[in-house]
């Protein structure tokens, strides 16, 4: 019986082999940039099929993005001071998924270590977006995950493996029109993950529809998998109460009440994307879903919260590659870019970490690229002894009470708090209320993902990086909470260009999230 199953697991993922050369024809042909091709990265994974899928598994093709290590080929973050690095061992999350069915297709581009809002960052060059309405002048994929969003769109994958610690997920799949999902803090192993900000980086996946991503947690049970090997992954009896206090399906029975987050509705907010906003409300209403208005009054500090928090950790994080163990291999020696021969063994990697690029300075301004400088500088100075309780302690009082906005208006209790009950006095007093009970209970707020279009490349490079930062002002309120986010694509046929809309749910409540995602995108067409 056993032999049985198992040639039919391998002729099941044999099928899905059949599809690489395709994918590596259409991805040359492409011109989007978003695989990467540099040193040994191979197009096919060097690993066989698992002997057996499992149950309820489905073959699929699957993109990974640079910064989720694989054993066999490099792993670079889009990093110059790792070009040459090859783990020795492959993510938690890349063996769970090939066990249900998925045939790696390659690693994709990004920015340096997760650290962008349009993949432009990167030793590969940047990611260009397939839905560029002219391309010679091609307009911005999303970062840091665009090569993962555009494998996507261009067929090349059915899933991409991507990261997101403050919209790295999400911003590309509204960028590029397909669905982005960010788990619950804690539900997918961070094991292998190369980390950017511990406390918010999380794996995600992309989807042109919501469904594949719903029957990897329904049908599969991805979810309910903890991983010692990371110690931000929650325990099996917390998965279980997390599980008991979450419905796993929307009922028919009762009322879906959907929130708009009133201080979502910022100046800088495109016209469009404000009328595909209003335009879903409306639709969920006509179907027969409450929606209502809400406030996080809190969230108006996410983004210099998320900005000070994440480069403090990344400095930290990345105070590693010193060329000693980590980095200083595969830099350039001249200015004409070409790449120093990489040493044959550790002994010589030392070596050359030691006296070819003698200077910790060196290794690091060579190795690391501007973005990646200037927030470990951000980070390093807000560590500092003397801006540490203004800006550092600062950042992590305001994350919890951005934690207690959310809490407070979802109708589902957080599984891992005491039931908290909700005191009128902490409100604003300029917060509307319809009465004095306290604000709306809701079942998911809709907000936008980002506040405009993709730019063009050609205005990234010249705009400010600070620019690219408020791209994120949507995405970080969930990130620093740790909640489940969908980025769901809407369109308008007097744009060519959709707009990503994002559901935001209660902590582990993703399968609704993302069955509700399902449901507006029925809705919107």
């Amino acid at each position: 019986m056993r032999a049985a199953c198992s040639r039919s697991s391998q002729r099941r993922v044999s099928r899905a082999s059949e599809a690489l050369p395709r994918c590596r024809r259409r991805w040359r042909s492409s011109g989007c940039n978003h695989f990467v091709e540099g040193g040994t990265v191979l197009c096919s994974s060097p690993f066989p099929p698992p002997p057996l899928l499992l149950p309820g598994s489905k073959p699929f093709r699957l993109a990974i993005k640079d910064n989720i290590t694989t054993a066999g080929f490099p792993t670079q973050c889009a990093s110059r001071i790792i070009a040459n690095h090859v783990s020795p061992f492959e993510a938690t999350i890349v063996r769970q998924l090939r066990a249900r069915g998925a045939k790696v297709v390659g690693k994709t581009n990004m920015d340096e270590f997760g650290m962008g809002s349009h993949s432009t960052n990167s030793m590969h060059g940047a990611v260009r977006n397939p839905l560029s309405p002219d391309p010679a002048d091609p307009i911005s994929a999303g970062g840091s995950s665009g090569g993962s969003a555009v494998a996507v769109v261009v067929g090349d994958v059915d899933i991409a493996l991507g990261t997101d610690t403050g919209g790295s997920i999400r911003l590309p799949a509204a960028y590029t029109g397909i669905v982005g999902y960010r788990p619950s803090y804690g539900m997918l192993s961070r094991y292998g993950v190369i980390p950017y900000a511990q406390s918010l980086d999380t794996v995600g996946l992309m989807a042109r529809e919501p469904r594949p991503l719903l029957d990897l947690l329904l049908n599969t049970a991805l979810d309910e998998e903890h991983d010692p090997k990371d110690p931000t992954s929650l325990s099996a009896a917390t998965r279980a109460r997390c599980a008991a206090a979450c419905p796993s399906e929307l009922s028919a029975n009762r009322q879906l009440t959907v929130g708009v987050p009133l201080e979502y509705n910022i100046m800088e907010l495109d016209p469009a994307i404000r009328a595909a906003w209003g335009a879903t409300s409306a639709a969920l209403e006509a179907s027969g879903v409450t929606v209502v208005p809400v406030s996080l009054p809190t969230t108006l500090q996410a983004l210099c919260t998320y900005y000070v928090l994440a480069a403090a950790e990344a400095s930290s994080n990345l105070s590693k590659y010193d060329g000693v163990r980590y980095g200083g291999i595969g830099l350039t020696d001249g200015d004409d870019g070409s790449a120093a021969k990489a040493p044959e063994n550790d002994a010589a990697a030392l070596e050359y970490g030691d006296h070819n690029r003698a200077l910790y300075s060196d290794i690091r301004g060579a190795g690391f690229g501007d973005e990646v400088k200037r927030r470990i500088l951000l980070g390093t100075f807000s560590l500092s002894s003397d801006a540490k309780e203004n800006y550092f302690r600062q950042a992590q009082r305001v994350r919890r009470l951005i934690c207690r906005d959310f809490n407070r208006v979802f109708r589902l209790d957080c599984p891992l708090l005491a039931p908290a009950h909700f005191d009128l006095s902490d409100m604003p007093k300029q917060t509307k209320l319809a009465d004095r009970r306290g604000p709306p209970q809701v079942d998911f707020l809709l907000t936008p993902t980002t506040p405009s279009f993709p730019p063009r490349l050609s205005d990234v490079q010249r705009n400010s990086s600070l620019d690219a930062y408020i791209n994120d002002v949507f995405t970080v309120p969930a990130s620093l909470a740790g909640l489940p986010a969908v980025s769901l694509p809407v369109r308008d046929a007097s744009n060519p260009l959709p707009v990503g809309l994002q559901l935001v749910g209660q902590f582990w409540d993703d399968k609704r999230v993302l069955a509700m995602a399902e449901r507006v995108m029925g809705l919107m067409g």
